[in-house]
């Protein structure tokens, strides 16, 4: 993606460490106009947010999208459930993965494209225990081999 047509608006950190993302989708947000110029400054959260397909329509629970200053009576409900636009083939690809065991969709960041307010969703897999304790071991390995780099090139 360009830089200059790319606004990234809210990250989920937590789904990398929770999840195994396996595919990756793009979808459109349906909002009214006090959300947009919310998510335009940037006040948006995903963190205990997810996604559930319904009737053959996909939507996202509990993103947080703070209420316009100057909205006054136009503003809707910070945690009001947002329809997602995917192409129907899309929809029923990521329902017969869902419908294994152990996946979920998760929101993985929000960001305007092109002007347009979009989603990325993830096709989740749930990590064990063993397995976040593993990236954590990996990072502090990480970690440490970069601080070694840094004082040996000092």
């Amino acid at each position: 993606m360009e830089k200059g047509t790319f606004k990234l608006v809210a990250n989920n950190k937590k789904a990398y460490h929770d999840y195994f993302i396996e595919e990756k989708y793009e979808a459109g947000l349906a909002l009214h106009g006090t959300e947009v110029k919310s998510l335009r400054l940037g006040k948006c959260s995903i963190k205990e947010a997810f996604i559930k397909i319904e009737q053959g329509e996909v939507f996202v629970y509990g993103m947080h999208v703070s209420p316009y200053e100057k909205g006054n009576i136009f503003n809707k409900d910070p945690l009001r459930v947002k329809k997602l636009l995917l192409h129907r083939q899309e929809i029923r690809r990521m329902s017969g993965r869902i419908a294994e065991k152990g996946y979920t969709l998760v929101p993985l960041q929000v960001y305007f494209k092109n002007g347009l307010a979009k989603v990325e969703i993830g096709l989740a897999k749930g990590k064990k225990l063993y397995d976040k304790r593993q990236d954590i071991a990996k990072k502090d390995q990480r970690r440490e081999a970069e601080k070694e780099f840094k004082i040996r090139n000092l």
